[in-house]
């Protein structure tokens, strides 16, 4: 039986007379990858900080595993196992790639900021962040300050830090942005690998890398959500070509 990580209900968000996300109600299945594509504007972005509590919704709810997260804090978000990668590199560029991943690991614990903790959580942390430059493919780059590392290696540092807090959930706000060809073939692969333990909740323009890792896609316009199916369904969608599938073709 499918079982539902994450769900948003009748979910909006208003800033003055601008509605960026518009009574949107989705369902997110555990070990799934699930892309929400659209055009600019389309309010992915907003809907990925409402889910990671950077922004408050207006209205509705947000459920994790049946909890409800909706006006929790992104700190409280991530303790309770999401994460979250954002638009922009997010790093300390002066902090070597093990220090990066050794703060975000330090975080996902209940009291982050208590520095002075027995051995055997001190442990905990560090073996949490070897784990996660494991997974991100830069455990030979351990010791390199992250300043001095390609873009494409800031990038998968990022997914790094954010593995480091052993999240259940990613949430993956355009992870290949202005990356070039070879770099976005080993971020592909590195999401390959982590769908396989994990669910991920993925916005990204490169319409290829999308159609090769999702299961599952929501196409949003104008703040709501326009249809939701499988790769296939939205591929043969009508309305999908329209809106936004067939604008990209007549401007390219």
């Amino acid at each position: 039986m499918t079982e539902i990580i994450l769900r948003t209900e009748r979910l909006n968000k208003n800033f003055g007379g601008l509605i960026a996300a518009n009574n949107i109600s989705l369902s997110f299945e555990r070990g799934r990858v699930h892309a929400i594509i659209g055009p600019n504007g389309a309010g992915k972005t907003t809907l990925i900080n409402l889910l990671s509590g950077d922004l408050l919704p207006s209205d509705g709810t947000i459920l994790f595993k049946d909890r409800d997260i909706t006006t929790l804090p992104p700190h409280k978000i991530s303790q309770l196992g999401i994460g979250r990668s954002y638009q922009k590199t997010n790093i300390f560029p002066t902090f070597s790639c093990y220090e990066n991943c050794w703060v975000a690991a330090q975080s996902r614990l209940k009291t982050s900021m208590h520095f002075f903790r027995p051995a055997i959580r001190l442990r905990s942390v560090q073996e949490r962040a070897e784990r996660a430059l494991d997974l991100c493919g830069l455990s030979h780059r351990s010791a390199c300050l992250a300043s001095a590392m390609s873009y494409g290696e800031q990038r998968q540092l990022e997914i790094g830090m954010m593995l480091a807090t052993e999240p259940e959930l990613l949430l993956l706000d355009e992870p290949l942005a202005g990356m070039g060809s070879e770099e976005s073939l080993q971020v592909i692969d590195l999401l390959q690998r982590l769908a396989k333990n994990h669910t991920l909740i993925l916005i990204e323009h490169d319409m290829d890398a999308v159609f090769a890792i999702a299961e599952q896609l929501t196409v949003m316009v104008n703040g709501r959500v326009l249809e939701t199916g499988t790769v296939e369904q939205i591929r043969n969608s009508q309305a999908v070509q329209e809106v936004y599938l067939g604008a990209e073709e007549e401007t390219s």
